[in-house]
């Protein structure tokens, strides 16, 4: 069974198809960076993908399960549960320290446990930062608290929306590392993304113009 189906998916605002009958398939495991230029539908399939948004049409299956007519609360549900977001924008409560900020998406899921959210941050590098307030961390730091927070709840899919977009080089190539390793674990990752050297190392690339996928193809080096 595939972790997540599209099938005829499209996504109509007034005259414009920001999606148009789009087909895709993610396996457990896989890393897929979605590409293509601003205005290609992009942002439509992650909020779509993420249980954010719904379809105009089509069908969206996440585990076997068909979520097109879930209720809101259900596919709020659904997205606490099952998918881990990561934004280009971090969404860190500047007043919570970095440990603080991890242990607020356990709350919302069921009971906080500060050494599960402990073993996040060390798991992307940030036991010794722990308890500093995001005005104390670097962007990239930033980015990793919010990887620690999207993973704490062993979530089916991680989808990341330009996880590489407000970092400069160094900080980028550790969220890459990151990001590679967190594949190696058998992690499945959604990247929307304009950086072509998160396309280079992800396992497969979607390319979308005007809202339609026009290419999807496994690189064979990464």
């Amino acid at each position: 069974m595939s972790l997540l189906e599209l099938k005829n998916v499209s996504k109509v605002y007034g005259n414009l198809r920001a999606l148009d009958s789009v087909n895709l398939t993610v396996e457990k495991g896989e890393w897929i960076a979605i590409m293509g230029p601003s205005g290609s539908g992009k942002s439509t399939m992650m909020n779509i993908i993420g249980c954010l948004d719904t379809p105009s049409s089509g069908h969206v299956i996440l585990e076997g399960r068909d979520i097109t007519k879930e209720s809101n609360r259900a596919l709020t549900e659904l997205h606490r549960d099952k998918i881990g977001f990561v934004f280009q924008q971090f969404y860190l409560i500047n007043y919570l320290t970095a440990l603080e900020n991890v242990m607020v998406a356990q709350y919302y899921h069921s009971m906080t446990d500060e050494k599960e959210a402990m073993a996040a941050l060390e798991r992307v590098g940030l036991k010794d930062r722990a308890k500093h307030l995001p005005s104390q961390l670097s962007g990239g730091e930033q980015q990793r608290v919010c990887i620690a927070r999207a993973l704490i709840n062993s979530p089916s899919l991680i989808l990341a929306d330009e996880p590489t977009g407000n970092l400069d080089e160094a900080n980028e190539n550790m969220v890459i590392d990151i990001l590679k390793k967190l594949h190696s674990e058998g992690t499945s990752l959604v990247v929307v993304t304009h950086d072509p050297e998160v396309g280079e190392v992800a396992q497969r690339v979607v390319k979308l113009s005007h809202g339609k996928i026009v290419s999807d193809e496994m690189n064979t080096h990464s």
